[in-house]
């Protein structure tokens, strides 16, 4: 299985925050025009000041057009959320299948510098950090580190077990707050920061995984 499945998953187009799932293309057009337009207020404003009123009116619909899809603002920035999450998988699926994987830190190196690159170019994906992590129902670490797991599996021989993803989760949610604090510094992302988050991660991995890694065919 490619590398680009594995971070996918079989549900990566799933919405659950959607009141009304939209069945037409038109409908979709409409949803997601909701969604750039709660992204530019949480750009302007913050997520905090977001109002289903805002979005109505920056997206240029009736409060009844916004109430079909979301019962409030919660749902909206939950939405927004559901899909910067599965925009950043889609890129860092893209980044995998095209980038060489010499060792276990290019994928992690791939996972953190998509992230950065999309608090750049996704407009609201500040959002990401406001909302509770989606978690994996088989054991409550994040849904990414279980992804990211199975390529370490796949291309390092690393074995994919409730310790790694422990520890990945670990390391992904320090690297994703060093990137946040980097964007919160400096709108292009502080640079020492950035490339703190990547030390970081790199060293706690090195440590805590050292058997691991030691025992993979790419050690």
């Amino acid at each position: 299985m490619p590398n680009i499945d594995l971070i996918l998953g079989s549900d990566h187009g799933r919405t659950r925050s959607v009141r009304t799932e939209p069945t037409q293309r038109r409908s979709t057009q409409r949803l997601d025009a909701l969604l750039d337009a709660a992204a530019a207020i949480v750009d302007e404003l913050g997520f905090e000041r977001l109002t289903t009123q805002m979005v109505a009116e920056r997206a240029g619909a009736s409060i009844g057009t916004v109430y079909r899809y979301f019962p409030d603002r919660v749902a909206v920035l939950y939405a927004l959320r559901e899909r910067s999450v599965r925009r950043y998988r889609e890129r860092l699926a893209e980044a995998l299948d095209s980038a060489e994987l010499a060792a276990w830190w290019d994928v992690v190196d791939c996972a953190l510098d998509v992230c950065a690159d999309l608090y750049r170019t996704e407009p609201g994906f500040t959002v990401i950090h406001a909302a509770p992590r989606e978690a994996s129902e088989l054991d409550g670490e994040p849904e990414i580190a279980h992804r990211i797991a199975k390529v370490f599996a796949q291309d390092f021989g690393i074995v994919e077990d409730a310790e790694v993803r422990h520890r990945l989760g670990v390391a992904l949610e320090l690297g994703a707050a060093l990137i946040h604090r980097a964007f919160e510094r400096d709108a292009a992302g502080d640079e020492r920061y950035l490339a703190e988050s990547r030390r970081v991660v790199r060293d706690y991995l090195d440590q805590e995984l050292s058997a691991r890694i030691a025992a993979s065919p790419a050690a």
